[in-house]
Parts: C-alpha cells; structure tokens; sequence
C-alpha cells in the first residue's frame, strides 16, 4: 500500500512542480552512462574478447608455403643425380607445409586462462560499478537530507514570520513592549541566516552529486531529488563483485599451474609437407634440362605424419616455476577468504546500524510528538501574553531539533539499507 502512495505522491510532484524530478535510481542509472572509468574498462573487455583463442582455434592447422632461391658455385651436388660435380647451379625450392596440434596440454589451459580473462573482466567493471553505486548513494542521501531539512526550516520560518507580523501589530497597538518586537526580529534573522546556509549547503551538495555524475551541464537550481521508499526490499542472492573478483583470480591461478605443467607434459601433432624443386646449371649452354614445369612435376615429395615430443628435462626451471605459481595461488586463496571476512563484518556493522536506528526511531517519533504539542501549547501562551519571545524561540528551536533528529535517522536507516543491498548483493 505504502509504494502505491509513493507513486502517487511521486506523479503528484510531477505535475504540480516545475523543477525536474531525480530519483536515486536514475541519479544511477545517469552516472553509469557517463562514468569515463566504466566505458574505459568497457573498451579492455572488448580488446581481451578479442584476444582469446578457443581451444578449436588452438588446435586448427597452421599452413606455410616457402620458396627459396640459390645459387651454389664450385663443388656441389647435382639435384638430378645426387653426385657431387664441380658446376655452379641455380637451385629454386618450394615447400607447403601444414601442421596441427591434435593434443597439447599447455595450449588447452592457455585458452581457458584466457576465457578466464574474459570474465575477470566484466567483474572488474562490476566492482567499478559496484563502489561508483555506493558513493552515488552517499551523495544523493546527503543532498536529500539537505533538501528535506530546507523545507521543514522554511514551514517554521512561515509561523516566524506570522509570530512576527503580530508582534509588530501588538507592540505599534502599545499592547507588547519593544523589546519583544526585537526578541522576535532577532529569531526571524536567525532562522533567515539558518535557511540561506542549508540552501547553500544544498546547492553544493547537488553540484557535488551532479559533477559525480558526469552531469555539470545540468542546472542543480532546477532539480528536485525525490525521497526514497522506507519499503526497501533485500535481496537474496550472494552477489558481491569484490568476492567474485577475488575467486576469479584464484581461479586464474590455478590454470597457471595447469598451464606451467602443460610444459612438463607430451605433445602430439600431424603433419603434411609437400615439397619440389627446379635446377639450372649456370655457365653450361650445352648441358639440357627439363623444363620448369616438367621439373615441378617430377621432383615433386609428400611426407605426412605423426610428431610426438615428450619433454625429459628441462633444468628445473618448469618445476620451479610451477612451485611459484602453488605460492601464489595460496595467497589468492587467502584473500577470498579474506574479502568474505571483510563482506561480513560490513553487512554486520550496517545491520547493527539500522537495528539502533529503528529503537531510536520510536524515541524520536515520540519526542518530535511531545515538541508539537509543547510548541503549540508555547505558541498559545505566547499570543496570550504569558510567554515571552525568547521562551517561544527555544521552544520552538526544540522542534526544529526534534524534526531534524527525525529525518536524519529516517534518511540513515534507508542508506544503510542500500548500503548492505550494494554489498552484499550488488543490488538496489
């Protein structure tokens, strides 16, 4: 029932205000579009996609075609017979070469550490997401606290100037005395000053929102924040990107092993070589030879087969390597566990928080109750003449106090409730 109300009341503001409506999610929703950081990390998740290689595509053949050009003087061997002739020969040759590897453990791991890359990636950008959500938040709540506060000071400066107008009447009437009149101007400019130093707090405080945005164009004057809903719904579902991040990269650790000891592991591959050659005597007019494209044919060879290489020793270094890499996939291991100690003791200091706001939440509804009915029953004895002006200031000094403790611990209950959402499940 409550969100019905809320809605209305948000569409009543529309339509009854001319300045431009601001919700938090939208503040949100405008700061991820505009964030430099975020469409930087965009831009690197599009370069690391673009670097992967699937396994398939580890494993597809590679193919060559090389030619080669000589010239041998002196003693050399004739590509015909084999024999040794002391001649200078042109020698042209051309080779095709294709090779593929059918198993290869160090390039299956490469491709899904890669893949890894990939989604390490995207939680990066969630966690720029993530701590960007939370200072929105924290600057939002700040300028909402301001703005709600500016409308209770200026009500009660509207009653100010009420107290004041009657005054002025009374004391020209002889029925008040001077001193009243001063005691009443003298809490009228109070309250003036107090306005004009929390609407420029606020005006600050909404630059400051709006410049984290990456929205300076807008006029801050213009813009209404709308309150948040005191229905705020948790989520359920574990979803914090700093613990994502922290078990990717353990993850990724532990395909760098698999990856070190792919070296220390055999590898097959197929392999199909076709190969000719053409040869001229130089310097020889009367020696005969085939033609180019009778040579091409005949001296035409295939070779196809199996490579099998099984590593025996490479001088301690792969298994170095890898007892490094054991090392470091302890200490990523320790640091999960560490960002979900670190989760925990957060979301519970902010669970602590609201429980203390909501018991002293009843205690501050029933003191900003007992200041309503003090500073009418004040008010009352003031227009009867049985309370001076100063009395009437500090009681009603009383409710501005008790009406600001109220709306600073509804707005801080409602932040700690986004608080844990963006911790804890990465969620509004």
């Amino acid at each position: 029932m409550s969100k019905i109300v809320a809605f209305i009341f948000f569409w009543s503001i529309c339509a009854n205000s001319q300045n431009e409506i601001w919700t938090l999610e939208k503040c949100i929703e405008v700061g991820l579009q505009n964030s430099l950081e975020i469409k930087i990390k965009q831009i690197e998740i599009k370069r690391t996609q673009k670097s992967h290689n699937s396994i398939v595509n580890k494993l597809l053949p590679t193919v060559s075609f090389d030619v080669n050009q000589s010239y041998n003087f002196g003693s050399t061997i004739d590509p015909s017979t084999n024999g040794r002739v002391s001649s200078n020969i042109q020698y042209d040759n051309f080779f095709l070469g294709a090779r593929m590897n059918l198993l290869d453990f160090n390039a299956i791991a490469t491709s899904q550490l890669t893949k890894l890359n990939i989604e390490l990636a995207n939680v990066e950008k969630e966690v720029l997401e993530n701590e960007y959500q939370l200072q929105i938040a924290e600057s939002y709540f700040t300028a909402l606290y301001s703005q709600e506060l500016l409308k209770i000071q200026e009500a009660q400066f509207k009653n100010a100037l009420q107290n004041l107008d009657r005054v002025q009447k009374e004391e020209s009437l002889g029925s008040k005395p001077k001193s009243d009149l001063y005691d009443m101007q003298l809490n009228v400019a109070q309250e003036q000053a107090t306005i004009l130093t929390t609407k420029q707090e606020l005006q600050i405080q909404k630059k400051q929102l709006f410049q984290l945005l990456n929205s300076e164009t807008i006029t801050v004057e213009n813009i209404e924040l709308f309150p948040y809903s005191n229905e705020l719904e948790i989520a359920n579902i574990m979803d914090n990107p700093n613990l994502k991040l922290a078990t990717l990269k353990y993850k990724q650790d532990l395909k760098r092993i698999k990856q070190a000891r792919g070296n220390n592991l055999p590898s097959l591959s197929a392999f199909y070589n076709y190969s000719t050659f053409y040869y001229k005597p130089l310097n020889q007019p009367n020696v005969i030879v085939n033609s180019f494209n009778n040579q091409l044919t005949d001296n035409k060879n295939q070779q196809v087969g199996l490579a099998l290489s099984i590593p025996i020793f490479n001088g301690f270094r792969n298994s170095k390597n890898v007892k490094a890499l054991k090392l470091e996939s302890d200490k990523s291991k320790l640091v999960v566990e560490k960002e979900k100690i670190k989760i925990n003791q957060q979301v519970k200091i902010e669970q602590e928080k609201k429980e203390q706001l909501i018991q002293l939440e009843d205690k501050l509804v029933t003191i900003n109750l007992l200041s309503e009915k003090t500073y009418k029953t004040a008010q009352s004895k003031y227009e009867a003449g049985k309370m001076d002006a100063v009395v009437l200031s500090t009681v009603k000094n009383q409710l501005l106090q008790s009406e600001y403790n109220l709306l600073k611990n509804k707005f801080q209950l409602q932040f700690a409730t986004v608080k844990i959402n963006l911790i804890q499940y990465n969620h509004l």
